[in-house]
């Protein structure tokens, strides 16, 4: 599999950390840059990630922890998902309805 740049000095970062030359708090600086940018979804987007799963919004509901009428409200745009929610979407997006089920 392919690094990007910012995997390879991440990993040269944790190297430099574990030898006592980075400390603590600039590799937890690292940490956080290198985090996964959250894409905010809209509602179409939300209502086809369900579809290609083949699953009904109850059922969809029952994988994110949320309600029925949550995900409804998403798929309508009434209400945008943030927060856990938003990172949780992300995740089954780019990672599959496994990720939950293990």
């Amino acid at each position: 599999m392919k690094k990007s740049i910012l995997d390879v000095v991440h990993s040269s970062a944790a190297g430099l950390n574990d030898a006592g030359a980075i400390d603590t708090q600039t590799m937890r600086d690292f940490d956080k840059l290198c985090l996964p940018p959250v894409k905010m979804l809209k509602g179409s987007e939300i209502r086809q990630m369900r579809e290609r799963f083949g699953l009904s919004q109850p059922v969809f509901a029952g994988y994110l922890n949320a309600t029925k009428s949550t995900v409804s409200k998403w798929e309508r745009g009434e209400k945008v998902p943030s927060g856990t929610s938003l990172k949780l979407l992300n995740v089954v997006n780019n990672h599959g309805l496994q990720v939950l089920v293990g």
